[in-house]
């Protein structure tokens, strides 16, 4: 497995991967377009996770000033549990630090425990829940990791 740069070319795949195994039961906004924008965007990493040419995860990550918002994190789910999320998460960490950020954030659905014990093992501290946080159709539990205390 190695972890590099998303390309253009890899924004279909990914934006059905959202869709997918991220966005289920919400209306779709990670569209190929968002997430090729994303690519091209200086401030913000898209991570990809690739077996040869096999896509297998990808991670989306923002940058602002002095910290780093997770937007999504997934693994094709014959991929899950090998270690895939947390190498991505990993090389997000790290590339956060390179850049002098050492806070970063981020939500995760109020009923997906597995995604918020995979996050906790991680180190992120579940903070806050916001009501209505997706499309105003379900809770958000947010999540923050302090980098220079980790």
């Amino acid at each position: 497995m190695d972890i590099q740069l998303a390309t253009v070319n890899d924004a279909k795949e990914i934006a059905n991967m959202s869709r997918d195994y991220i966005e289920e039961g919400l209306d779709w906004s990670w569209t190929e377009a968002k997430v090729a924008y994303a690519v091209r965007e200086p401030e913000t990493i898209v991570a990809v996770a690739k077996t040869g040419d096999l896509l297998t995860g990808f991670s989306i990550m923002f940058f602002k000033e002095s910290t780093a918002h997770l937007s999504l994190l997934a693994v094709k789910p014959i991929y899950r549990r090998l270690g895939i999320g947390r190498e991505l998460v990993s090389w997000l960490e790290e590339s956060a630090k390179t850049a002098g950020t050492f806070y970063i954030s981020l939500e995760v659905r109020k009923n997906n425990t597995v995604a918020q014990n995979f996050y906790q093992n991680l180190g992120y501290i579940p903070n806050n829940i916001v009501e209505g946080y997706y499309q105003q159709k379900e809770a958000a539990i947010k999540m923050v990791k302090d980098l220079s205390v980790a």
